[in-house]
């Protein structure tokens, strides 16, 4: 059919009509909050994310009480480790007294019915910044950091986490942690895997926010996350995670690449999801503050291409704004 039998904008005209026909709907169902928790009581905000703040536990229970009230699912917490606490071997990842620890047990006999999503990688706890143990050369190694990653996990699922998310990229973790959880019983811990994780410039916020970029220095991540040029290789290393055991995968980051998670979900049609990162969260908060763009359409229209590209649900800073927004909509 053809003009003028075809007249597109006919179900364009009305409210009414658009809404009959939206393909897509963003709702708070669809958004996990990233939480930044510290040992500190009360809230310090983080210079590059205008709005963000690293939260103590104490602060961290009220930020879980205004997401149940909102109807978001989940958090998802990044833990900024004291300086003295970071060394070589990453230890402070595992231990039971653990900040992330202690968060995940605060949230869940508060809040038990609140998804709690934990980060499973080293670069909180390590003195050099890397998301693994390092040899002599400095090489992010392989195996021994698997095994590091298997603990760190163990101890979260034994703090009551209900999901947690390997965001290291190293080979064969996936099927480490999971054989580990199921081996210690945790048979109900979810594993959402960063399994097309790309080494992004979009990232130096977030690293500022969990104080792991003075460690880092000059260093960089290219030898374990993925080059930004590589499509197919997501697709590979989505196979592998979900054959290990993986039971949702994640892309990151999340605007500049939603081609691969479109990809990924037509290939796999598994819980697939997005992670709008710092550098993204940044980028937006400044043309808001430069009044460039309008705060509310543009969150809410970013959002939605998530889902349009096949986003089951978003990690985004502006979850709680989201959320809010679409309460208000009805």
């Amino acid at each position: 059919m053809s003009y003028p039998h075809a007249r597109m904008r006919r179900m364009r005209r009305d409210d009414f009509s658009r809404r009959l026909m939206r393909e897509h709907v963003l709702t708070a169902n669809d958004l996990i909050y990233p939480v930044f928790v510290h040992e500190l009581p009360g809230r310090e905000a983080v210079a590059s994310m205008p709005g963000v703040s690293r939260v103590g536990i104490d602060e961290l229970l009220r930020v879980a009480e205004q997401a149940s009230e909102l109807r978001i699912p989940a958090l998802a917490l990044f833990p900024v480790t004291a300086p003295d606490a970071k060394s070589l071997d990453a230890a402070a990842a595992w231990a039971d007294d653990g900040l992330c620890q202690r968060a995940i047990r605060a949230l869940k006999q508060r809040f038990p019915e609140l998804g709690v999503i934990t980060d499973v990688a080293l670069d909180p706890y390590t003195s050099h910044g890397q998301d693994g143990l390092v040899d002599d050369g400095g090489y992010v190694v392989n195996d021994a950091t698997v095994e590091a990653l298997v603990r760190q996990a163990l101890s979260h699922a034994a703090a009551g986490a209900d999901v947690v998310a390997p965001s290291d990229m190293m080979d064969g973790r996936i099927g480490a942690i999971r054989a580990a959880l199921e081996a210690d019983g945790h048979v109900h811990t979810r594993i959402l895997a960063y399994a097309a994780k790309y080494a992004s410039s979009f990232y130096g916020p977030f690293r500022d926010a969990v104080g792991s970029a003075g460690a880092l220095g000059k260093g960089n991540k290219y030898t374990y996350q993925m080059d930004p040029a590589n499509s197919d290789e997501a697709l590979r290393e989505v196979a592998l995670d979900l054959d290990e055991g993986a039971d949702m995968v994640m892309v990151k980051p999340g605007m500049p690449y939603l081609d691969v998670l479109r990809r990924v979900k037509d290939e796999f049609g598994v819980p697939t999801f997005a992670y709008q990162v710092s550098g993204e969260y940044a980028m937006l908060k400044a043309a808001y503050a430069n009044g460039w763009l309008d705060e509310r359409a543009c969150t809410l229209e970013a959002l939605t291409a998530f889902k349009r590209a096949g986003a089951d649900g978003v990690l985004t800073y502006f979850a709680l704004d989201a959320a809010r927004w679409l309460q208000e909509q009805g």
